[in-house]
């Protein structure tokens, strides 16, 4: 999930982490004026106003949006419960699985998703609209989930032997969170076979960035850097390793974002402003046009050739970053395509503690490219086996090593640039 400074949310999917945590450095929400004292009826025309006046879509998906609020603010509602009830039907209408009303319990679990300190297995899900399922868009590393050999895409057909067809995913994260060291039974569909994963929930720590140097068969120097995430700390750590590299004069690098659901936009600017060092990034926007144009500020730390591996589970921020690399033509991408979500959420408090997630916007690459349920498509398409993945999962000590068949892929595609490069510098010396 991406969150803005302002509030706005740029979601992998309409997902939450199946953690909890600590409230989150740098989630900003903007909270509603109007309370919800006594009347639920109150929050019930608060919701519909808040679609009407920022939905992305103006026919609000071909639905009489007047009419819609008409019928519901012609019922009684006898306490909050009948009014949230009544609110998820409303928004139901709207056929937009990612602008969706949260009870506090629920707000409140969004609001920690990017925080660093999980509790939990350590995935993140999405409904998927095509089998009315809950899929998985990544397990995070080195949790429960990616331990016991959870995949990005899988469908969860059933937590603890409770179908997840048509279920809400506010209710499967609630079934599939609790305490440290209890146990939940996750029935995982992929492909035609279905499998039961038994997994115990736990205290999770994410450190973002993995970095460390490479050796090539010629004698220099590569810098791997893995990012698992965008969340408060992933700038920091990244502008670290960058540092740090260069410092040791390495030839290139090699920046992994397989399995990255995503995290903070804000994170994903800074970020990608270390390494371009003009032009955009990323734009959003809503149904008036260009509301936002973010772009670099010509202090990147490295101009050296950069190759950036994705795959199904990278998404949201990863593809921000990877987009832009991409069309700035400072990267070369490597790997299958990326997930594919490119929606802008406005997230709001509302007065009684629950809140309100609204499709306000789309994000475009910075050649204007609407990448919602396309992705972004590789330069360099590499596959991986599932045997290869799971054996991976097995021995994580192997992503990014020559055991790895993405990463190989990736060097080769690197040494590439960086002979291209050299080439380039010893054509201009000789002029």
């Amino acid at each position: 999930m991406v969150m803005t400074k302002r509030g706005l949310v740029l979601g992998a999917t309409a997902a939450m982490l199946t953690t909890v945590a600590v409230t989150g450095a740098g989630l900003h929400l903007s909270q509603s004026q109007a309370f919800f004292r006594e009347s639920p009826k109150e929050l019930v025309d608060e919701v519909w106003q808040i679609i009407n006046q920022q939905y992305v879509d103006g026919t609000f998906n071909q639905v009489d949006w007047q009419a819609v609020r008409q019928e519901y603010l012609d019922r009684s509602y006898e306490d909050k419960q009948e009014a949230y009830q009544a609110i998820n039907q409303m928004l139901d209408q709207l056929d937009d699985p990612y602008t969706r009303f949260m009870d506090p319990e629920a707000f409140k679990n969004l609001q920690i998703d990017t925080s660093g300190e999980l509790t939990g297995v350590g995935i993140q899900i999405a409904l998927d609209e095509e089998t009315d399922y809950i899929r998985v868009v990544s397990p995070i590393e080195e949790t429960p989930a990616y331990e016991a050999g959870i995949l990005a895409r899988d469908l969860i057909v059933a937590i603890d032997g409770k179908s997840t067809k048509g279920m809400e995913l506010n209710d499967a994260v609630n079934l599939i969170r609790g305490k440290p060291g209890s146990n939940v039974t996750l029935t995982i569909q992929r492909r035609e076979q279905e499998f039961d994963y038994e997994i115990t929930r736990a205290r999770i720590e994410v450190h973002p960035v993995k970095a460390r140097l490479h050796e090539t068969r010629q004698g220099g120097e590569i810098g791997y850097i893995r990012l698992n995430q965008f969340n408060s700390n992933a700038a920091q750590e990244m502008r670290t390793a960058i540092q740090e590299f260069e410092e040791k004069s390495v030839q290139g690098y090699i920046l992994d974002l397989r399995s990255n659901p995503g995290g903070l936009l804000q994170a994903s600017i800074q970020i990608s402003r270390m390494w371009i060092d003009e032009g955009k990034i990323v734009s959003t926007v809503n149904r008036q046009g260009e509301v936002d144009a973010q772009r670099a500020k010509g202090n990147a730390l490295t101009d050296q050739p950069l190759v950036v591996l994705v795959d199904g589970g990278s998404a949201s921020a990863s593809e921000i970053l990877s987009g832009a690399l991409q069309d700035q033509e400072r990267a070369v991408i490597v790997g299958t395509q990326t997930f594919g979500k490119g929606l802008v959420q406005s997230v709001r408090g509302l007065g009684d503690g629950s809140g309100l997630a609204v499709t306000v916007a789309k994000y475009l690459t910075p050649d204007g490219r609407d990448i919602n349920e396309e992705g972004i498509a590789p330069d360099v398409v590499s596959e991986i086996s599932e045997a290869e993945q799971k054996a991976l999962q097995r021995d994580r000590t192997q992503i990014g090593t020559l055991a790895d068949p993405q990463f190989s892929e990736a060097l080769s595609v690197l040494k590439q640039e960086i002979a291209k490069q050299n080439n380039s510098s010893q054509v201009g010396v000789s002029q």
